[in-house]
């Protein structure tokens, strides 16, 4: 079963041309050009070593558009520019663009279409936008539910995680933008990204982690971006097997790699390994390069390789002609349009007990908590967009039912430090710096009860030259490691005004504590204050929230989290005072819906207490009109899990062993091999919370008429679907597939083979196949360093999720 280079590279041109062609209707050029070589070597020839050289690291960009990287052209030789921006949901750049609803809940609609008009509106917005260079799709497997980047990718499932970045790629550069695939590979966690040495089986690296990627390989991905971490002792970033025999010679992929920013860790050995381009500068491809070459460390055809690499891929989407295709304009409604209709595909109904959901017209409705009035659009760091526009679920919720109130729960942004307690008084509305001036304070803040406070500040300009406060001589807001002061957003981390927020809490004791706090102006000046939260201001917003509750038909709760790169979860419980105010406002009214704007999966001790459950993810500016939609029953929520909900943070594969969360002396072990997600609450007989594939609609639906019959080497299964209920919905029938007896490789209790998802009357019944390939039915095998099919008979189940598996029959598999 060895795939070859030629039948992959011939793979990889045939998903390539499905967006290059796309991509000729609007004037990108033809998918002939890539194999042209004569265009790009005549370049080659006549570039100077520094404008080779200048072509593979990153520099400061002119005229910034905002966007994450820049690497200047060779303008004698009509080569222009490349502008990169980060995009797992949007253009990020400093402009308005669509917010779209964060992958993970993009792919809770189980619909690779969606997944193509998702990247159409990524690549059409980010061509229109002046970028060149899209830096996504993210196709790391959900492995840990702490990681703070779950919501920024697709699935704990190799296969479904597959099909859906081969489908948005082909959506993005169809619409003529080049797509980066990333991070290569086993970025699973933020915790220590940039050191943790990932120690992971071949068996494990080839099944699990490595499927998406080499399916964005075959879908044409004109770059690849390496991981920071190392995997089984070397940098990502310098790691031939991966850069070279895996991703060139086995896949035949012969796009450009770039680093992750400031992932490079050497010259000549990243280089050698296959790295071409560093970003965001030239640490090690700068200079050192140039350095290299001139001491014979590195031969200079070297450097043309990666070159040849990055101008063939730019000929191919149309950048080196002398003609090249104009940039086409925004189309932010079209754009709205998508959002939309994602978002509410996405939307997954996680429990409904005594019919709470759909809401009724007339009833009167409490909508309770902070991100009930804001907007919660996406997440933090690079997936942060400037929307268009972003409405509050309340107003969504208000134009449908005229009888709303509203309590906010829990108050993020506190009030100021009451005058009163200190000494001299601070202004209410904080304080501003002129530019270039200095500001301090020097005071006492007295306590009359000992008390748990929050302090809140709120501040403009730079998160890393933010002011100091000190108290009783302690920073309360000391500067975070890494990459976590840049990389924050959400709803929780910027006040309403748009000021960045912090928060520190500690226990006060009565008395007088010494205050003092610095500031400066900096460059264009800077805004500040300093607000409070206590025992007692949280308690009276419960028990409003409470007495709200009480007073209505039903309750919509709006809960929280704010995620974001650079930062892992500590924990899967909702954040701040959420379960205790859920707890009071269940108690006062058992009608409540609780509204998950949440990264990924969520401990919910509280769950039986309320009347349903909607996860919603981060769904884009769109959100609030979508959500407010799926409770009113306008639509059918769509949406099932793409990744398994445990019980509490003792119940899931990487609990309570360090070895494999976040690592031990530096070294992350991948221990659970190939039982990922599902497979290993299966292998373990472990109960999660919400199996893999759960989703609730409004409706109910049978399965019927299994049956399953060998097609070369791959199944071709059919069973029917029969919707039973009074109203429309959307089933997503799921294929699973047991092990083969006749192979000697570890195997999973079954996996994922196939889906299909069905918009269906009431009373409708429909006939669907789903196609279980080769690739799934086989194993990879660490001694032949190949897959192997397993044949023999395999046991095949259908049903609504992997907890749910309603029908079962066996199919014999050739070989």
């Amino acid at each position: 079963m060895r795939d070859t280079v030629s039948r992959r590279a011939a793979l990889r041109l045939m998903g390539g041309a499905v967006g290059v062609v796309a991509a000729v209707t609007g004037g990108f050029g033809s998918p002939a050009r890539a194999l042209d070589r004569g265009r790009v070597d005549g370049l080659v020839r006549q570039l100077t070593l520094d404008e080779k050289i200048s072509l593979l690291h990153g520099a400061n960009d002119p005229a910034s558009l905002g966007q994450a990287g820049y690497v200047p052209g060779v303008k004698r030789l009509g080569i222009p520019p490349l502008r990169l921006a980060d995009g797992p949901a949007g253009v990020r750049v400093t402009r308005h663009a669509t917010a779209l609803p964060a992958p993970v809940l993009l792919a809770s609609a189980f619909d690779p279409e969606l997944a193509r008009r998702y990247g159409q509106v990524i690549g059409q917005e980010g061509r229109a936008l002046g970028q060149d260079v899209l830096l996504s799709p993210m196709v790391n497997l959900i492995r840990t539910p702490y990681a703070g980047r779950n919501f920024e990718t697709f699935s704990e499932d190799p296969l479904l995680s597959s099909d859906l970045v081969a489908a948005e790629i082909t959506g993005i550069q169809g619409a003529g933008l080049i797509a980066t695939v990333k991070h290569y590979a086993l970025n699973n966690q933020e915790k220590d990204r940039g050191s943790v040495d990932v120690r992971v089986d071949e068996q494990t690296l080839h099944e699990c982690e490595l499927r998406g990627f080499e399916a964005a390989v075959e879908a044409g991905t004109g770059a690849v971006m390496g991981a920071y971490n190392k995997v089984d002792g070397t940098f990502a970033c310098e790691n031939k097997a991966l850069l070279t025999g895996i991703l060139r010679e086995r896949w035949g992929f012969d796009g450009f790699v770039m680093t992750d920013w400031d992932a490079a860790h050497s010259t000549v050995a990243a280089l050698t390994a296959g790295l071409d381009m560093e970003m965001p500068e030239g640490k090690y491809f700068g200079a050192a390069l140039k350095a290299a070459v001139a001491d014979g460390s590195v031969p200079e055809r070297d450097v043309d390789r990666a070159v040849r690499r990055v101008l063939t891929v730019m000929d191919r989407f149309g950048l080196l002609a002398a003609d090249a295709p104009p940039r086409p304009r925004r189309d932010p409604q079209a754009g709205a349009a998508v959002a939309l209709e994602i978002a509410k595909a996405g939307a997954t109904l996680l429990r409904n007990a005594h019919d709470t959901l759909p809401l009724r017209p007339g009833t009167s409705v409490a909508v309770i908590g902070p991100t009930g009035s804001l907007p919660s659009v996406s997440g933090g760091g690079s997936a942060h967009v400037v929307p268009d526009h972003a409405t509050s679920p309340l107003d969504t919720i208000t134009s449908r039912a005229g009888n709303v109130t509203y309590a906010l729960g829990e108050d993020l942004f506190g009030t100021p430090v009451p005058a009163a307690a200190l000494r001299p008084a601070l202004a209410a509305d904080g304080h501003r710096v002129a530019a270039g001036q200095d500001w301090s304070y020097d005071g006492t803040l007295t306590v009359t009860d000992a008390d748990e406070w929050t302090f809140v500040l709120h501040f403009s300009g730079d998160p890393v030259a933010r002011p100091t406060v000190h108290l009783d001589g302690a920073e309360l807001f000391p500067l975070a490691p890494g990459y976590e002061e840049y990389f924050v957003g959400g709803v929780v981390s910027a006040a309403p005004d748009g000021m960045t927020v912090r928060r520190a809490t500690l226990h006060l004791t009565p008395g007088s504590h010494p205050l003092r706090i610095s500031a400066r102006g900096g460059d264009s000046g800077r805004h500040f204050r300093l607000h409070r939260i206590t025992r007692a201001t949280r308690a009276r917003d419960v028990t409003e929230a409470a007495e709200a509750a009480r007073a209505a038909d039903t309750v919509v709760l709006f809960a929280y989290e704010d995620a974001t790169e650079g930062r892992d979860r500590a924990r899967l419980a909702l954040p701040g005072n959420q379960e205790r105010l859920i707890a009071a406002v269940t108690e006062a009214n058992p009608r409540t819906t609780v509204v998950l704007n949440t990264s990924s999966a969520t401990s919910m001790p509280w769950l039986e207490r309320t009347g349903a459950v909607l996860q919603m993810y981060y769904p884009g500016q769109e959100g609030a009109e979508a959500t407010a939609a799926v409770l009113y029953g306008e639509c059918d929520p769509g949406g099932r899990l793409t990744q398994s909900f445990p019980v509490d943070d003792d119940h899931h594969p990487v609990a309570g062993d360090r070895r494999r969360y976040p690592g031990r002396d530096g070294v992350e072990e991948y221990s659970e091999g190939i039982h990922l997600g599902y497979r290993w609450y299966d292998a373990e007989g472990v109960r999660p919370l919400f199996p893999f594939g759960h989703g609730l609609s409004y409706t109910a639906f049978t399965y019927e008429e299994l049956s399953a019959r060998a097609v070369g080497q791959g199944i071709e299964v059919s069973l029917v679907v029969r919707n039973t209920g009074a109203r429309a919905g959307i089933a997503v029938p799921q294929v699973y597939i047991g092990p083969s007896e006749r192979l000697r490789l570890e195997q999973a209790v079954r996996v994922l083979g196939g889906y299909r998802r069905l918009a269906l009357g009431p009373g409708e019944r429909r006939r669907v196949s789903v196609r279980v390939d080769a690739r799934t039915l086989s194993s990879w095998d660490p001694h032949t360093h190949d897959r192997v099919l397993g044949t023999g008979p395999r046991t095949v189940w259908a049903g609504a999720s992997a907890g749910d598996l309603r029908l079962r029959t066996s199919v014999e598999v050739g070989g």
